[in-house]
Protein backbone atom coordinates (compact mmCIF):
# COMPACT_ATOMS: atom_id res chain seq x y z
CA UNK A 1 0.00 0.00 0.00
CA UNK A 2 2.84 2.38 0.88
CA UNK A 3 4.49 1.67 -2.48
CA UNK A 4 1.26 2.50 -4.31
CA UNK A 5 0.85 5.73 -2.35
CA UNK A 6 4.42 6.80 -3.12
CA UNK A 7 3.90 6.00 -6.80
CA UNK A 8 0.73 8.12 -6.94
CA UNK A 9 2.52 11.00 -5.21
CA UNK A 10 5.41 10.76 -7.66
CA UNK A 11 2.96 10.84 -10.58
CA UNK A 12 1.20 13.92 -9.21
CA UNK A 13 4.48 15.78 -8.77
CA UNK A 14 5.60 14.75 -12.24
CA UNK A 15 2.43 16.01 -13.87
CA UNK A 16 2.39 19.25 -11.89
CA UNK A 17 5.96 20.10 -12.78
CA UNK A 18 5.84 18.83 -16.36
CA UNK A 19 8.77 16.50 -15.85
CA UNK A 20 9.70 12.94 -16.71
CA UNK A 21 7.57 10.47 -14.80
CA UNK A 22 9.12 8.95 -11.68
CA UNK A 23 12.45 10.74 -12.04
CA UNK A 24 13.57 12.43 -8.84
CA UNK A 25 17.32 12.95 -9.16
CA UNK A 26 19.38 15.97 -10.24
CA UNK A 27 18.89 15.04 -13.91
CA UNK A 28 15.10 15.19 -13.74
CA UNK A 29 13.80 17.19 -16.70
CA UNK A 30 11.52 20.13 -15.87
CA UNK A 31 9.48 22.48 -18.05
CA UNK A 32 9.44 25.97 -16.58
CA UNK A 33 6.13 27.61 -15.77
CA UNK A 34 4.60 29.69 -13.01
CA UNK A 35 1.01 30.23 -11.93
CA UNK A 36 -0.06 33.42 -13.65
CA UNK A 37 -2.77 35.69 -12.32
CA UNK A 38 -4.46 38.92 -13.40
CA UNK A 39 -4.27 40.60 -9.97
CA UNK A 40 -0.95 42.34 -10.71
CA UNK A 41 0.72 40.31 -7.98
CA UNK A 42 3.82 38.12 -8.13
CA UNK A 43 2.91 34.76 -9.68
CA UNK A 44 3.09 31.81 -7.32
CA UNK A 45 6.02 29.46 -7.78
CA UNK A 46 5.20 25.77 -7.77
CA UNK A 47 6.79 24.12 -4.73
CA UNK A 48 8.58 21.64 -7.00
CA UNK A 49 10.77 24.54 -8.13
CA UNK A 50 11.79 25.63 -4.64
CA UNK A 51 15.34 24.47 -5.27
CA UNK A 52 16.11 27.05 -7.96
CA UNK A 53 17.19 29.67 -5.44
CA UNK A 54 20.17 27.55 -4.45
CA UNK A 55 21.65 28.01 -7.90
CA UNK A 56 21.32 31.76 -8.50
CA UNK A 57 18.23 31.19 -10.63
CA UNK A 58 15.46 33.79 -10.89
CA UNK A 59 11.98 34.01 -12.34
CA UNK A 60 11.18 37.48 -10.99
CA UNK A 61 12.58 40.09 -8.66
CA UNK A 62 10.91 38.63 -5.59
CA UNK A 63 12.31 41.43 -3.44
CA UNK A 64 10.82 44.22 -5.57
CA UNK A 65 8.13 45.06 -3.04
CA UNK A 66 6.68 48.46 -3.95
CA UNK A 67 9.30 49.04 -6.65
CA UNK A 68 7.41 49.17 -9.94
CA UNK A 69 10.15 47.54 -11.97
CA UNK A 70 9.89 45.35 -15.07
CA UNK A 71 12.77 43.39 -16.55
CA UNK A 72 12.42 43.20 -20.34
CA UNK A 73 13.92 40.01 -21.74
CA UNK A 74 13.90 38.76 -25.32
CA UNK A 75 14.84 35.37 -26.77
CA UNK A 76 16.43 36.13 -30.13
CA UNK A 77 17.58 33.30 -32.36
CA UNK A 78 17.41 35.17 -35.68
CA UNK A 79 16.41 38.46 -37.27
CA UNK A 80 13.44 38.85 -39.59
CA UNK A 81 13.15 42.62 -39.52
CA UNK A 82 11.20 42.70 -36.27
CA UNK A 83 14.20 42.60 -33.93
CA UNK A 84 15.37 45.93 -35.34
CA UNK A 85 11.87 47.37 -34.86
CA UNK A 86 11.93 46.26 -31.23
CA UNK A 87 15.32 47.92 -30.81
CA UNK A 88 13.93 51.10 -32.38
CA UNK A 89 11.07 51.21 -29.86
CA UNK A 90 13.38 50.56 -26.92
CA UNK A 91 15.73 53.31 -28.08
CA UNK A 92 12.86 55.78 -28.40
CA UNK A 93 11.97 55.18 -24.77
CA UNK A 94 15.57 55.00 -23.51
CA UNK A 95 14.69 51.53 -22.24
CA UNK A 96 17.15 48.68 -22.03
CA UNK A 97 16.55 44.96 -21.77
CA UNK A 98 18.30 41.62 -22.02
CA UNK A 99 18.58 39.69 -25.28
CA UNK A 100 19.21 35.96 -24.94
CA UNK A 101 20.82 35.04 -28.24
CA UNK A 102 21.97 32.02 -30.23
CA UNK A 103 25.03 31.78 -32.44
CA UNK A 104 22.76 31.91 -35.51
CA UNK A 105 21.92 35.58 -35.01
CA UNK A 106 25.55 36.40 -34.23
CA UNK A 107 26.69 34.77 -37.47
CA UNK A 108 23.87 35.93 -39.75
CA UNK A 109 22.99 39.32 -38.25
CA UNK A 110 26.16 40.64 -36.63
CA UNK A 111 25.16 44.31 -36.97
CA UNK A 112 21.94 43.68 -35.06
CA UNK A 113 23.85 42.01 -32.24
CA UNK A 114 26.40 44.85 -32.19
CA UNK A 115 23.53 47.29 -31.96
CA UNK A 116 22.11 45.48 -28.93
CA UNK A 117 25.43 45.83 -27.18
CA UNK A 118 26.14 49.40 -28.33
CA UNK A 119 22.74 50.61 -27.12
CA UNK A 120 23.28 49.27 -23.61
CA UNK A 121 21.27 46.06 -23.68
CA UNK A 122 22.59 42.96 -21.99
CA UNK A 123 23.48 40.28 -24.53
CA UNK A 124 23.00 36.98 -22.74
CA UNK A 125 23.43 33.26 -23.28
CA UNK A 126 20.63 31.13 -24.75
CA UNK A 127 23.19 28.44 -25.77
CA UNK A 128 24.83 28.14 -29.16
CA UNK A 129 22.40 25.75 -30.86
CA UNK A 130 19.17 25.79 -28.80
CA UNK A 131 19.45 22.12 -27.85
CA UNK A 132 17.37 20.52 -25.10
CA UNK A 133 19.83 21.00 -22.26
CA UNK A 134 18.10 18.43 -20.06
CA UNK A 135 19.80 15.80 -22.22
CA UNK A 136 23.19 17.23 -21.21
CA UNK A 137 24.47 15.56 -18.06
CA UNK A 138 28.16 16.16 -18.63
CA UNK A 139 29.55 19.47 -17.35
CA UNK A 140 32.13 19.71 -20.15
CA UNK A 141 29.43 19.39 -22.79
CA UNK A 142 27.20 21.88 -20.95
CA UNK A 143 30.08 24.34 -20.72
CA UNK A 144 30.84 23.93 -24.42
CA UNK A 145 27.30 25.00 -25.40
CA UNK A 146 27.72 28.22 -23.45
CA UNK A 147 31.39 28.95 -24.07
CA UNK A 148 31.18 28.55 -27.85
CA UNK A 149 28.51 31.27 -27.87
CA UNK A 150 30.64 33.46 -25.61
CA UNK A 151 33.54 33.11 -28.01
CA UNK A 152 31.43 34.02 -31.04
CA UNK A 153 30.12 37.09 -29.26
CA UNK A 154 33.58 38.19 -28.11
CA UNK A 155 34.98 37.70 -31.61
CA UNK A 156 32.24 39.95 -32.99
CA UNK A 157 32.22 42.71 -30.37
CA UNK A 158 35.39 42.39 -28.30
CA UNK A 159 33.13 42.30 -25.24
CA UNK A 160 32.36 39.65 -22.68
CA UNK A 161 28.87 38.15 -22.81
CA UNK A 162 26.68 39.02 -19.81
CA UNK A 163 26.63 36.12 -17.37
CA UNK A 164 22.94 35.33 -17.61
CA UNK A 165 21.68 32.04 -19.02
CA UNK A 166 18.20 31.02 -20.19
CA UNK A 167 17.53 27.34 -20.95
CA UNK A 168 16.10 26.78 -24.44
CA UNK A 169 12.32 26.31 -24.30
CA UNK A 170 12.51 26.63 -20.52
CA UNK A 171 13.62 23.00 -20.17
CA UNK A 172 16.13 22.38 -17.42
CA UNK A 173 17.35 20.08 -14.70
CA UNK A 174 18.71 20.82 -11.26
CA UNK A 175 22.11 19.67 -12.47
CA UNK A 176 21.90 22.18 -15.36
CA UNK A 177 21.38 24.97 -12.83
CA UNK A 178 24.33 23.76 -10.80
CA UNK A 179 26.56 23.65 -13.88
CA UNK A 180 25.48 27.17 -14.84
CA UNK A 181 26.23 28.51 -11.38
CA UNK A 182 29.65 26.86 -11.34
CA UNK A 183 30.36 28.58 -14.65
CA UNK A 184 29.51 31.95 -13.09
CA UNK A 185 26.04 32.27 -14.62
CA UNK A 186 22.71 33.28 -13.16
CA UNK A 187 19.82 31.37 -14.74
CA UNK A 188 16.90 33.56 -15.75
CA UNK A 189 13.38 32.20 -16.22
CA UNK A 190 10.31 34.45 -16.41
CA UNK A 191 7.16 35.38 -14.50
CA UNK A 192 5.14 36.11 -17.62
CA UNK A 193 5.19 35.03 -21.25
CA UNK A 194 2.51 34.55 -23.88
CA UNK A 195 2.07 32.75 -27.20
CA UNK A 196 4.04 35.12 -29.43
CA UNK A 197 6.63 32.79 -30.98
CA UNK A 198 4.81 31.27 -33.97
CA UNK A 199 5.30 33.63 -36.90
CA UNK A 200 2.44 31.94 -38.76
CA UNK A 201 -0.03 32.40 -35.89
CA UNK A 202 0.59 35.88 -34.58
CA UNK A 203 -1.86 37.05 -31.91
CA UNK A 204 -4.13 40.04 -32.24
CA UNK A 205 -2.37 43.29 -31.34
CA UNK A 206 -4.94 44.78 -28.96
CA UNK A 207 -5.64 41.45 -27.28
CA UNK A 208 -1.92 41.01 -26.78
CA UNK A 209 -1.57 44.45 -25.18
CA UNK A 210 -4.53 43.71 -22.90
CA UNK A 211 -3.14 40.31 -21.93
CA UNK A 212 0.33 41.66 -21.18
CA UNK A 213 -0.92 44.63 -19.17
CA UNK A 214 -3.37 42.54 -17.18
CA UNK A 215 -0.50 40.32 -16.01
CA UNK A 216 2.00 43.09 -15.28
CA UNK A 217 3.37 43.07 -11.73
CA UNK A 218 6.20 44.54 -9.70
CA UNK A 219 9.45 42.66 -10.24
CA UNK A 220 8.19 41.03 -13.44
CA UNK A 221 10.63 39.30 -15.73
CA UNK A 222 8.75 39.24 -19.01
CA UNK A 223 9.77 36.97 -21.85
CA UNK A 224 9.05 38.25 -25.36
CA UNK A 225 10.19 37.00 -28.74
CA UNK A 226 11.49 39.96 -30.77
CA UNK A 227 10.86 38.12 -34.05
CA UNK A 228 7.12 38.50 -33.39
CA UNK A 229 5.37 40.90 -35.77
CA UNK A 230 2.80 41.56 -33.07
CA UNK A 231 5.44 42.48 -30.51
CA UNK A 232 7.16 44.76 -33.00
CA UNK A 233 3.86 46.52 -33.73
CA UNK A 234 2.83 47.00 -30.10
CA UNK A 235 6.17 47.63 -28.38
CA UNK A 236 6.01 51.42 -28.47
CA UNK A 237 2.45 51.44 -27.10
CA UNK A 238 3.36 48.90 -24.42
CA UNK A 239 6.35 50.87 -23.22
CA UNK A 240 4.28 54.06 -23.16
CA UNK A 241 1.54 52.40 -21.13
CA UNK A 242 3.98 50.91 -18.64
CA UNK A 243 5.64 54.31 -18.23
CA UNK A 244 2.25 55.96 -17.71
CA UNK A 245 1.54 53.43 -14.96
CA UNK A 246 4.79 54.37 -13.24
CA UNK A 247 6.91 51.36 -14.16
CA UNK A 248 10.63 51.55 -14.80
CA UNK A 249 12.72 49.11 -16.81
CA UNK A 250 15.37 47.41 -14.72
CA UNK A 251 18.57 45.55 -15.53
CA UNK A 252 19.05 41.89 -14.67
CA UNK A 253 22.22 43.02 -12.90
CA UNK A 254 19.92 44.27 -10.13
CA UNK A 255 18.83 40.74 -9.25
Amino acid sequence: MKKITKAVMALCVSLACGMSLWATDANTAYNWYCKNNDTHSLPELDSCFDFIGKYDAYYADTDAGEDKVIYLTFDAGYENGNVEKILDALAAHHATGAFFVLDNIIMRNPETVKRMSDEGHLVCNHTAKHHDMTTVTNKEQFSSELSSLEEAYFKLTGREMAKFYRPPEGRFSEQNLQFAKELGYKTVFWSFAYADWDNDKQPDEQKSIDKILSHTHNGEIILLHPTSATNAAIMDRLLSEWEAQGYRFGSLTEL
